[in-house]
């Protein structure tokens, strides 16, 4: 077994001058940053939690670090199948419930890849890959409500 290790640093940048005074004091802004990277990300609540709607959320960075993990498994295992893919996009949707107490969780992400692939021969094969892809992800691994993949494959010829 290995372990790994992730640091990841959050500053909230929200305080328009009276703290959390109030529930409408303040701005649910806030930048994540990393060691060795070279951009905070600017992050807010959703628009839906008095959030900045310009700015990403938690529950978007979820939903694509899902597809992000998957598709990176997947050129991975494409490339050592000789399955060649010239293309890869992928519009991931999650399903958030909320409470009438406000508490809430994720009930589900649908994962949407549309592949392309360099010859038709590759076809079947890059279809049957997205499930094995799928076993291998860390974060789908990781997280306790169903991810779905609903991958299309077509080929540039």
């Amino acid at each position: 077994m290995k372990n790994h290790q992730y640091v990841t640093d959050i500053r909230w940048t929200g305080n328009t001058g009276s703290g959390t005074s109030s529930y409408r004091s303040y701005e649910r802004s806030h930048e994540l940053t990393a060691p060795r990277k070279q951009v905070a990300i600017p992050l807010s609540s959703d628009p839906s939690f008095r959030g900045d709607a310009t700015k990403y959320n938690p529950e978007e960075l979820l939903v694509a670090s899902l597809a992000s993990c998957h598709m990176l498994w997947y050129l991975h295992l494409c490339s050592e199948a000789g399955v060649v893919v010239v293309d890869y996009s992928d519009t991931a949707t999650g399903i958030m419930q909320e409470e009438a107490d406000g508490n809430g969780r994720f009930v589900q992400v649908k994962l949407n890849p549309v592949v392309t692939v360099a010859a038709a021969s590759m076809i079947e094969t890059a279809k049957a890959l997205h499930e094995k892809a799928h076993h291998y992800c860390f974060i789908a691994n990781s997280v306790n409500f169903p991810v779905n993949c609903e991958g299309e494959v077509g080929c540039v010829s």
